[in-house]
């Protein structure tokens, strides 16, 4: 037991009784002792206090004062931790004479104190039933919070195709041997959500409430051949095929597969994945909900996927072809074309051709090589040969998605377009609005023709303003990721432009072997 003090009111005087610890307890505190003399307005100096406690080996009397006081009851002081979630009793005896506290005035108390959830009615039995002084109890315990889970999908299939060609050692690329597809039989289980666990609120001393954290909500999705189970936790394939992910939506189907894309099967359009054994000729089309396989080549002919698209010999554009993937483009080559990737590109060289994608593209192989075009990558661009001896315009830019840059450069031409419907709008408002607070009456046409400009005025204002908006938050964008890299495994030819967000340099010399990276408002460069 922790030694403590009791008090002692006597005819003559205040008087203070000092208990030592026993089996192993705390000394008692000449500043603990004071704190409760001041509370009870008793004076005493706590320096002859301390010397005093410290003399008195296992029981001992002080006196404190002359004056005669009256007992003083049973006294309990209430800690209450940081957190609210948990509370500390320590009790002082009642002096020689004084009332003791039962049970419910112990309740009382904390009630008081604030204490009034989690109090342990057992701890304050055992309390009573062995009394211990100048003493830390653990007397409530608060509800602790407990925070849930966010929904889980898990899916049994590939739902990250990074089909890349892998470099044999002549320095060549393998286009060939890719798996790109997820093939399934009808029954098989696709998906399993495991539903989102709210949590359950906790509670603290004080009874006040704490909230779990937000969770993630998710839904099984699913479209074409697929059925999603009564209770909405599990999805199956419906016919044998080829499973994508797309959007977080699930479909199934067939491959739809041609010799040629040519006068013979005319432009393709499928919900689905297409698979060309042959070429793609000039002036056709290929859209496809799932990925797009080209054994051959592509001849200035528009290939769409909202998944891949592999083409195996590569795309010579002519000026005119045009790739657009929601997922990874893989070729051979591309040469005079206009390519865009959602992920990454893979390819042995880029050459005067508009290349942007949303992930890295990397130029490796034999040529690897960039030159005579503008290539974009939200994250890295790697390339074995960069630019060329002949000067021709090569820029890299870095940074952001191509399609929000693109964004961004249109939006001041629309915000200008709707300024001018503005303008052409507010002296019409503004001539009626005279008019009619001059007490003229509008003939009932020009009134309704009054209302629909007003109409159209306030409509043009939230777009503008929308507009702004949507500018202002690209721009932080922009100017916020600055961690994109350009690595060059053999030369990067003078004259090169390299941009990393809104920030570029022009090669003034031939460099090897070098990263460009952002740093200290500029773009860098340093050895590999």
């Amino acid at each position: 037991m922790n030694g403590y003090f009791q008090l002692d009111c006597r005819e003559d005087g205040t008087y203070l009784w000092i208990y030592a610890e026993t089996d192993g307890g705390e000394p008692l505190k000449a500043v603990e002792v004071a704190d409760y003399l001041q509370k009870k307005g008793i004076s005493y100096e706590i320096t002859d206090l301390n010397r005093k406690i410290t003399a008195i080996l296992d029981k001992g009397i002080i006196k404190l004062d002359n004056v005669k006081r009256y007992p003083e009851r049973e006294m309990m002081k209430v800690t209450i931790s940081a957190d609210k979630m948990s509370a500390y009793a320590r009790f002082y005896p009642a002096s020689v004479g004084g009332i003791e506290s039962g049970a419910d005035v112990i309740l009382g108390d904390l009630q008081n104190a604030g204490v009034v959830y989690g109090v342990d009615r057992e701890v304050i039995s055992a309390y009573l039933e062995k009394k211990q002084y100048c003493t830390d109890i653990l007397i409530a315990k608060g509800l602790p919070v407990r925070h849930g889970t966010d929904a889980e999908i898990t899916y049994f299939f590939n739902t990250d195709l990074k089909a890349r060609p892998t470099l044999n050692e002549d320095g060549s690329v393998d286009f060939f041997n890719l798996n790109t597809m997820n093939h399934i039989k009808n029954g098989q289980l696709l998906a399993r959500l495991t539903p989102e666990d709210p949590g359950e609120k906790g509670i603290t001393v004080t009874k006040e409430y704490l909230k779990p954290r937000t969770v993630k909500k998710l839904v099984l999705k699913g479209g074409r051949n697929i059925r999603i189970s009564e209770d909405r936790l599990e999805a199956f394939a419906e016919v044998d095929g080829h499973v994508m992910l797309v959007d977080d939506k699930m479909f199934v189907s067939d491959v739809y597969q041609v010799q040629n894309v040519d006068n013979a099967t005319g432009n393709i359009d499928y919900d689905g994945s297409v698979h060309v054994a042959g070429n793609v000729c000039t002036n056709f089309s290929v859209r496809a909900k799932g990925n797009i396989e080209v054994m051959g080549v592509v001849e200035g002919a528009t290939l769409e996927a909202d998944g891949d698209i592999i083409i195996v010999r590569g795309v010579n554009g002519m000026g005119k072809g045009n790739l657009k993937a929601g997922g990874n483009i893989i070729a051979k080559f591309i040469e005079n074309a206009t390519a865009s990737a959602g992920g990454y590109i893979e390819t042995d060289a880029i050459l005067h051709s508009k290349v942007m994608a949303n992930g890295d593209i990397h130029v490796e192989g034999r040529k690897g090589m960039i030159s005579g075009s503008t290539v974009a990558a939200t994250n890295s661009i790697t390339v074995k040969v960069l630019g060329s001896q002949m000067g021709s315009d090569t820029i890299l830019e870095l940074g952001i998605d191509p399609a929000r840059k693109l964004r961004f450069q249109s939006i001041m031409g629309e915000v200008d377009a709707i300024k001018k419907k503005i303008k052409q709008i507010e002296p019409v408002l503004l001539a009626a609005n005279q008019k009619m607070s001059q007490g003229q009456k509008l003939p009932p046409d020009r009134l309704q023709f009054i209302q629909n400009a007003a109409i159209s005025y306030r409509q043009l204002r939230e777009e503008m303003e929308k507009l702004v908006r949507e500018y202002e938050e690209l721009e932080d964008i922009i100017n916020s990721n600055l961690t994109a890299t350009v690595k060059v495994k053999d030369i990067a030819y003078a004259g090169t432009k390299i941009a990393i967000s809104d920030v570029s340099t022009i090669l003034k010399s031939d460099v090897r072997y070098v990263r460009f990276y952002y740093e200290g408002g500029d773009v860098r460069y340093s050895s590999l």
